[in-house]
Parts: C-alpha cells; structure tokens; sequence
C-alpha cells in the first residue's frame, strides 16, 4: 500500500498541470482537446505500470467507428494512451465524483440505456461526432465482463453508421474496426481465474476499493488486438456489424489469452510498436 499515496500524488499533479489547457481548448474548441487526454493517459499508464502490447494496426481513416470488449475502468487508459479518442459511456457516469469530471474533460458520450425511446437521440450525437473527426469507442457487450467472456454485442448504438453517412455529403461510407483487449500479467503473474478479479471490474466490486488495489499493486500487462477494419455503408445491417464484430474480437482475445499464458507471440500474431496517435 506505500505504493499507493505516491501514486495517487502523482496523478493529482499530472491532473493539475494539464487540466488549465484541456479547459481552454474546451472552452475555445482548439484541436488539442482531443491530444491532451491522450497525453494525459500516456503518462498516467506509465506512473502506474500498465505496459501495453499492440497486435495489429490500428485504421487510420475517418470517420471511424471501434467496436472493442469491455474488461475494466482500466480500457480507457489503455485506449486513450493508444490515440485521441472519445467514449460512449452511461449516463451514470457523469454524476460519478471525479472519475465523471475526468470522463466529461475527455468529451465522453453518455448514453442513458435505460431509456430506450431516446436510442434515436443517442445515435445522431454518435454520429455527428464521427463526422467532426472523433474516433468514437464503443464498449459493444453494454457492460464490463471478467475479459474471458465475450458477451454478446448490441447494436442498436451501431445504428450511428447511418445517421453519420446521412448527414454527410463528403462520405460514402464509415470504418468500423473491432478492437480487443486482453490482460494477460499481474505483476509479473499470468493472469488466471484467482487473479481475474485484481483487474477485470464487473458485476457489483466497487470502484474505490478496485482503484486503490490496481494502483497499489505492480505492472499490468495488457494485449490491444486491432481487427481487421471495413468500410460500411448505407446498406449495411447493423446487426450483421455487430455480430461479424464480435466474433473477431473473440478470436482476438482468445488468441492474446493464450498467448499470454505461455509467454509467446505467436499465437497472437506479430506484435508491433505502440500506433502512433492519430492526428488531433
């Protein structure tokens, strides 16, 4: 638990520092709001020990749609250290002390699942981003899981592909790219079934307990798996987006799982150098 307070200490400076500048970018719609919480994440998994892992390329055109698994509080740092991104996230998050300031400096979606009538009203926003340039994550399962399972993907969401393709005059389709994740080491232990639960965060672990344990603890290691990325247009299904989706990222997990258990690349694929960050 010494860990802890410094790390804790150091993330509350790194906050402080950046926070003046994410404020104004805001305020003033500046490119640098989408790059300084890249930044910010960069810094913050190295402070803590998460050392990231890349198997595929991640696409490099606009507008794009990612389609990923949803393991823990932690996927945002992993992504957000990865490229400038925003989140789709529910609407109980904005009212979260701290963590749902952080999620609205980051310029997060929130969507309200419970009210399914306002599905329309949640895509068009999806959409309207897609075409300002966001590369939009979406976590399709609708919930964290213990990063073994893949649960089903939902794809009402996914609908945004059309809003986004309706609106615009300069675009004939959208890219959608699924993505995984998979934590494969817990301080230097691969992670199996007893140590699942020190990173996955799911069903009812409260979120300050699971904070302070991560921090507390050692290095992470984590595989982002980049799918292959297609083009989709007006005529796609989106249940079919969704369903191809989430059988390549099941594939990609299951590969990165069994990669790290016995320590090897190969039954993951090449592993490659962090992507660089998109354009801001």
């Amino acid at each position: 638990m010494i860990r802890f307070p410094f790390i804790l200490l150091a993330l509350t400076l790194l906050t402080l520092l950046l926070l003046p500048f994410q404020l104004i970018a805001l305020a003033f719609n500046l490119r640098m709001q989408r790059s300084i919480p890249h930044l910010f994440h960069r810094v913050l998994c190295k402070v803590v020990g998460i050392r990231i892992r890349e198997v595929g390329q991640r696409c490099r055109q606009a507008p794009a749609l990612i389609l990923a698994n949803h393991v823990s509080w932690l996927d945002i740092c992993v992504i957000s250290a990865l490229g400038p991104v925003v989140f789709i996230s529910k609407s109980e998050v904005a009212r979260w002390p701290v963590f749902g300031w952080l999620a609205k400096l980051q310029r997060t979606i929130f969507i309200d699942r419970q009210a399914r009538h306002r599905t329309g009203a949640a895509t068009e926003e999806i959409g309207d981003r897609l075409l300002t340039g966001d590369a939009v994550v979406l976590f399709a399962e609708g919930t964290s899981s213990d990063g073994i399972r893949i649960l089903p993907f939902r794809s009402a969401l996914i609908g945004a592909v059309h809003h986004a393709l309706g609106k615009s005059d300069h675009h004939s389709a959208i890219t959608v790219q699924p993505m995984s994740l998979a934590y494969v080491k817990f301080s230097g232990l691969p992670i199996g079934r007893a140590l699942r639960e020190r990173v996955a965060w799911y069903g009812d672990v409260d979120l300050i307990p699971h904070f302070i344990g991560v921090l507390a603890s050692g290095a992470i290691d984590v595989t982002v798996s980049w799918g292959e990325p297609i083009p989709y247009d007006m005529q796609a299904d989106r249940k079919q987006i969704a369903r191809r989706a989430e059988t390549e990222v099941r594939r990609l997990t299951g590969a990165a799982l069994r990669a790290g258990a016995t320590g090897s690349t190969a039954a993951a694929g090449q592993e490659l150098p962090h992507s660089q960050p998109l354009p801001a």
